[in-house]
């Protein structure tokens, strides 16, 4: 692993970014596999899908760490609504079925 400011070369940033990329994927995976868990738990409870409280409670997490971490929180925010999205809508079709 290298640092930003470390790299002498577009391969060099490339070979990072590639890096990261395969752990960002790791991690959405470990994630969406608590989501499909999460459809089962509310079909027992019989609770819906979208939990709008929940939503704006994980954005607002979200945008201060990525304030923190100097991340453009405008991005992050974006990124967690098509995230957090995909997963309401698989749980909810999960839900529909019977």
């Amino acid at each position: 692993m290298k640092k930003p400011d470390g790299c002498a070369s577009m391969d060099e940033v490339r070979a990072e970014i590639d890096r990261i990329d395969i752990g960002l994927v790791d991690l959405l995976a470990e994630r969406w596999a608590y989501v499909d868990r999460m459809w089962a738990l509310k079909r027992a409870e019989s609770a819906q899908a979208n939990v709008p409280w929940r939503n704006r409670a994980v954005i607002d997490k979200v945008r201060e760490r990525a304030a923190e971490k100097g991340l453009p929180p405008e991005m992050a925010e974006a990124l967690w609504r098509q995230i957090i999205g995909w997963g309401i809508q698989y749980q909810d079709e999960r839900l529909r079925d019977p």
